[in-house]
């Protein structure tokens, strides 16, 4: 009898050890912290899920957007100082980037003539009066520039789509003749359409396939400092639907992407309500781009919302971000976690909007304009330069900025700075035609987003801000896991396909 009850008593336990276990989410984590993670892999926490204060469920039967892809952009100033590191370095950059092992960028953005980081201000279409662009030329960007998205292209095992922007026609079809400000004569709408055009076969002749463009960068200006040509919202769309969709249209390129807007987020709803006015300015325009200059914590979510439901069926991709006006601190990961950086609205912001611009953390700045994003509509998220110097540049304009890689090519040397990682958090694991999934979060301290990608694998990212630990349930269906989340830092859950 005590035999029967003993054998009785080891399958209760074995039955309760194998439903406990198949209980557990298998997860992989991945952390990068002010600590001094860099996108390391740790363990799953220890301690039982009861011990968990806060849980974040996870709801994959309910998809939001399917994500474009995230990246960087292609600079003349960043193509310049890779071609003057050692060939060893300049595989590194490249590989960090683009590769499989890297942070697999998978959406970039590059531009088209010269903008504030080129090292001179040039224009593909050098001759004044040259209607028909008989004389065009991508001259100025083949010994950087296109050397440097080839190498990309190279790396890349799954390949990356390129979008191109223009910040300024050159000066002669403009009004003001110049290269900053002004706008584009009417007389030039067609020549302007046929750039694109034309700059869509060059770099095709270069082996380079261009996805699509933003119509104009900053089309409110950049208070006349380096190179800009204004639209309004009515002229814009309008030079898209009687002119630059046609013309793509009519030369075989219907396909290119068309993206309308390019500028901060406070002043959207207005721009989408132009672009999207009828069926007929719809048809040309894709998309709608974005930047986040506006503030260095807020992501303005009510106007992503308005612009998606404007919308619903187009994308909405941050094009440019970017720590700027600020020299980038040499080989200091602590600094880029610190509430010491400041923009040009430290300076410049009028009174009313100071507040939007305090001093903030590099990181949390990257960090929680990627998950707010991603958790309104927004499809696709690309940083500024990849690579800059110590100084912030090079720039014709001394506009420096701070990139997630800054090398000292006097030393070669390259240094990863924390934002490189932060990037990679989601462009590593969060792939093209991910779908954004359903979450709830039971702590409002903690931002969090998840996408399932297509090859049924989930990523779930965590950014805690504050200083405190979170111990947080991650659940799926019927089952979860503990998680452990250090002060300020992020993470990378990723769950593999679910059979």
């Amino acid at each position: 009898m005590k035999t029967i009850q003993l054998f009785t008593l080891s399958l209760l336990m074995m039955a309760s050890c194998t439903k406990k276990e198949d209980s557990i989410l298998s997860v992989e984590i991945y952390e990068t912290s002010a600590a001094g993670n860099n996108l390391t892999k740790i363990q799953p926490a220890t301690n039982p899920v009861e011990e968990a204060s806060n849980t974040i469920s996870l709801h994959p039967e309910k998809t939001f957007q399917t994500i474009t892809g995230f990246g960087g952009a292609f600079t003349e100033s960043s193509a310049y100082l890779l071609n003057k590191l050692s060939k060893t370095n300049r595989t590194r950059i490249i590989e960090a980037y683009f590769g499989e092992n890297g942070a697999n960028y998978s959406l970039t953005r590059t531009h088209m003539n010269s903008c504030d980081f080129s090292l001179n201000q040039y224009s593909y279409s050098p001759v004044p009066g040259d209607k028909d662009l008989k004389h065009f030329t991508i001259e100025e960007d083949l010994d950087d520039l296109i050397p440097m998205i080839k190498d990309a292209m190279k790396a890349s095992k799954d390949g990356f789509k390129i979008f191109a922007s223009p910040w300024t026609a050159a000066p002669w079809m403009k009004d003001n003749n110049h290269w900053v400000g002004g706008k584009l004569l009417p007389e030039y709408y067609d020549t302007w359409a046929l750039f694109f055009s034309k700059y869509i076969d060059a770099y095709k002749k270069e082996g380079i396939d261009i996805w699509g463009f933003t119509v104009e960068n900053e089309p409110h200006g950049n208070g006349n400092n380096w190179e800009s040509m204004h639209f309004s919202p009515k002229e814009m769309t309008d030079f898209v639907q009687f002119h630059l969709g046609p013309k793509l249209e009519a030369d075989g390129k219907g396909d290119k992407i068309i993206l309308g807007y390019d500028q901060n987020r406070a002043g959207l709803n207005e721009w989408v309500d132009e672009m999207y006015r009828d069926e007929a300015s719809s048809k040309y325009f894709h998309g709608t781009a974005i930047h986040w200059y506006e503030s260095t914590y807020d992501y303005f979510p009510e106007a992503l919302q308005y612009a998606h439901h404007k919308a619903p069926n187009k994308y909405l991709i941050e094009t440019e971000g970017c720590v700027d006006s600020q020299i980038p601190v040499w080989k200091d990961d602590a600094w880029y976690w610190q509430k010491n950086a400041t923009d040009w609205g430290w300076d410049w912001a009028s009174e009313k909007d100071k507040h939007l611009h305090p001093k903030y953390a590099p990181v949390n700045r990257y960090a929680r304009d990627i998950i707010g994003c991603l958790n309104n509509w927004v499809d696709g998220w690309v940083d500024w330069n990849m690579v800059l110097d110590k100084q912030g540049g090079p720039n014709w304009f001394k506009n420096w900025c701070v990139a997630p890689v800054i090398v000292d090519p006097d030393q070669d040397e390259v240094y990863f700075t924390p934002l490189y990682y932060t990037m990679a958090h989601f462009s590593k694991y969060i792939r093209p035609e991910a779908k954004v999934i359903g979450l709830d979060n039971s702590d409002k301290e903690l931002m969090a987003t998840a996408a399932k990608n297509p090859d049924g694998s989930i990523a779930v990212v965590f950014f805690n801000e504050g200083t405190t630990t979170k111990r947080i349930q991650l659940q799926l269906g019927n089952k979860s896991v503990p998680i452990t989340i250090n002060g300020q830092s992020i993470q990378t859950i990723v769950i593999p396909t679910q059979l």
